[in-house]
């Protein structure tokens, strides 16, 4: 059962990104952002994590958990300390998906040329 809510979750994220494209014409970009920001508006209100634990990978593997780290990370620091925990905590939370980006990114420039 656990994988059927997984697949409905992650698949009800995924049509909503596919929604705010298709149909209100936002950019990839656009979406992606406003996908990051939910996830964090909804940490925030403390709503995703039982998202998480209700859906599993449906609610950690999709963009939207990007943004739940962001702000998991910052709370989480700002609590032990204070302001500047809030800076450390984000990067301590997502920095091994960013470094990851970075350098799959720099990776993929050096061995594929655009079309053009």
């Amino acid at each position: 059962m656990m994988f059927l809510w997984a697949f409905l979750v992650g698949g009800t994220i995924c049509l909503i990104g596919q929604f705010l494209m298709d149909v209100v014409k936002l950019t990839p970009a656009h979406t992606m952002s406003s996908l990051v920001v939910t996830g964090a508006v909804l940490d925030g209100f403390g709503l995703y994590e039982p998202l998480v634990n209700f859906a599993g990978a449906g609610a950690t593997v999709p963009i939207t958990s990007f943004g739940n780290a962001l702000v998991h990370g910052a709370m989480a620091e700002a609590e032990q300390h204070g302001v500047i925990g809030i800076i450390t905590g984000i990067f301590e939370v997502t920095s091994a998906g960013i470094s990851a980006a970075i350098v799959f990114g720099f990776i993929t420039a050096v061995l594929f040329r655009p079309k053009g």
